[in-house]
């Protein structure tokens, strides 16, 4: 393992999954973005005779990963649909000749019985089913080509399967071990926890100007992905951040192949990018040094926000999870789910999981813990995140509730009206405007009996009774009814408990300088400085190669090259993230850069 990739030992149970693959047996993983899961199968393939079989949805990132392989010495390659005959013949004649120790292959292309028959023809050693989820008919992320991968165990029934994914409740780990037929395989459950990332949520206020206080505050420069449900939204954001300094690109699906394929080359190529995008961004995205994963509309599902913001911090350096959420994500959500295409059971599930994202945004406990409790796994409170910083108090609503509710039904039974947040809201705080007095809203028994709270304060009720299932947002205006769980508050026979939402100040979150010494805490000013400059020295030697610099080294070698100093190539062997093929192909110039920057003596 040190030989190729560089390290000392296995993390977690990385070399009980790769024993149990190189033994021939069969394994699901479930681990988290950044946990290795890669390692699991690449040394098993290097172990077995034979070529190891990756399924990946990625096509657009299999250059960059394949590059990754073949800058350590593995006999890499992939098929897919970017290639012309002559590059697709010449790495079907290494697999055939077996020349190949990995090769990356579409889902869909794997689908095909011609694809089975070639690789018929040649020795499969393993088959690494990576993105698993996308196999669950019911998940956040359903690729129906994975279906058609459950006839592998029927094709080649003594070869081992390994399926991996970052992000699974015991429902899709169900789903992934029945539809792939891997009853008898081995289960490795790693904790989903990523320690090194602050889980921060915000009201959702001037979300633009948030966006920017937050990264000129705290990420100035730093690579970052923003996500937004719009393709509109992005395109607006990316360029307002253009506007006010941020190197910022938008993607979605709407845009030209061509310019998709840049925006995702630079991201991964240069330093200090900041994408704005639909989901249709990120998923398989190694780049390690993602420092932050903004929000600026709700995901749909918990699922979704955790395969998201586990986009930060691969590296394991301290980054930022950051969402803004307010009374409008609620509504717009809801009215998505009510005009959805599909079936009760299919609406029902949507609901579900929008509940449980409504509830981390509203939770008064740690949102680490809520998040690990959503993937069955139990924790304690982390210090770190923005509830444990800065604990929310809980209030009792009831009586808000109440006159809210009371208001909401009056205007229904009484006058056969319906209206949304803004003008319930001024009738509860008795504010008249042209609108209350054309309806003649002053007149309703309610006038006036929520004077006590402002118009934030009761945005913020409305949205959390939302949230609560206690009211519910109905048509195409957002127009509020109550509920049947809400009728139980107005009768006086259920308690509420709302949120305090805390102040937001400037210390609630890292300064730069802060997050800069978190990240480099065990490093000297001298050892900041060769950093700084061994980072300068991978970029352009990743520019002059035409690759991205995390596949030269990643910042944790650079940090280790800076803290030990090492003067020769036998000092550098010694360092994590150090091979034999990257110690032959960088080693010269990385002792020149140390000796350069602090001479001997």
């Amino acid at each position: 393992m040190h030989t190729v990739f560089g390290y000392e030992s296995f993390r977690g149970e990385q070399g009980a999954i790769i024993e149990q693959l190189a033994g021939g047996g069969d394994a699901v993983v479930l681990m988290p973005t950044g946990g290795g899961k890669s390692l699991c199968y690449q040394i098993p393939a290097l172990l077995r005779e034979g070529t190891g079989i990756v399924v990946s949805p990625l096509i657009a990132l299999m250059q960059d990963q394949v590059d990754a392989l073949n800058a350590v010495g593995v006999r890499a390659a992939y098929l897919n649909s970017s290639q012309d005959a002559g590059e697709r013949s010449n790495v079907e004649r290494a697999y055939l000749a077996g020349e190949l120790d990995l090769l990356y292959i579409a889902p869909e292309r794997l689908g095909s019985e011609q694809a089975k028959q070639f690789l018929a023809r040649g020795h499969v050693a393993l088959f690494a089913i990576d993105e698993a989820h996308c196999v669950s008919q019911w998940g956040h992320d359903f690729r129906p080509d994975y279906l058609a991968l459950g006839e592998l165990a029927e094709r080649w029934p003594d070869v081992p399967r390994i399926a991996l994914t970052a992000t699974a409740t015991d429902a899709t780990h169900k789903e992934i071990t029945s539809r792939l037929h891997l009853e008898r395989a081995a289960h490795f459950v790693s904790s989903f926890d990523r320690p090194n990332i602050q889980y921060r949520i915000v009201e959702k206020n001037e979300v633009r100007k948030q966006l920017l206080d937050f990264i000129r505050t705290e990420h100035t420069g730093d690579a970052g992905i923003v996500y937004a449900l719009s393709r509109a939204t992005t395109e607006k954001t990316a360029a307002f951040l253009q506007a006010n300094g941020v190197n910022a690109l938008a993607y979605h699906a709407g845009l030209d192949q061509g310019v998709r394929a840049r925006t995702q080359s630079r991201f991964l190529r240069e330093d200090g990018i900041v994408v704005v995008a639909t989901i249709a961004f990120g998923m398989g995205i190694d780049k390690p040094d993602v420092r932050f994963v903004a929000h600026i509309d709700l995901p749909k599902s918990v699922e979704g926000y955790y395969q998201e913001t586990g986009r930060a911090g691969r590296d394991g350096e301290p980054s930022t999870a950051w969402l803004a959420y307010g009374l409008q994500d609620v509504v717009q959500q809801r009215r998505m789910i009510d005009s959805s295409p599909g079936d009760v059971t299919h609406k029902r599930r949507m609901a579900a999981h929008l509940d449980a994202m409504l509830a981390l945004c509203e939770t008064v406990e740690c949102r680490r813990v809520n998040l690990l409790s959503y993937f069955g796994q139990p924790s304690s409170p982390c210090g770190n995140c923005d509830t444990c910083l800065a604990p929310p108090a809980s209030w009792d609503g009831t009586v808000p509730a109440q006159k809210l509710l009371s208001t909401v039904v009056r205007l229904r039974r009484e006058r056969n009206q319906s209206f949304g947040a803004g003008q319930i809201v001024d009738i509860l705080r008795g504010k008249t405007t042209p609108r209350t007095t054309q309806h003649k809203h002053e007149a309703l028994a309610t006038w006036g009996i929520g004077a006590d709270l402002g118009d934030q304060q009761w945005r913020g009720v409305v949205r959390q009774l939302l949230a609560q299932g206690l009211l519910a947002s109905t048509g195409d205006y957002g127009t509020l009814a109550m509920t049947e769980a809400g009728a139980e508050v107005l009768s006086g026979n259920r308690a509420v408990s709302l949120r305090t939402e805390p102040e937001r100040a400037a210390s609630s979150g890292r300064s730069r300088s802060s997050k800069q010494s978190a990240a480099l805490a065990d490093l000297s000013p001298a050892g900041v400085e060769l950093f700084e400059a061994l980072r300068a020295w991978r970029s352009e030697t990743a520019k002059e190669l035409g690759q991205p610099a995390y596949i030269v080294f990643g910042d944790a070698t650079l940090k280790a090259v800076a803290a030990a100093r090492p003067r020769s190539l036998a000092e550098l062997d010694g360092i994590s993230g150090i091979g034999a093929k990257k110690l032959e192909s960088y080693g010269e110039a990385l002792v020149t850069v140390v000796t350069a920057f602090a001479p001997v003596g």
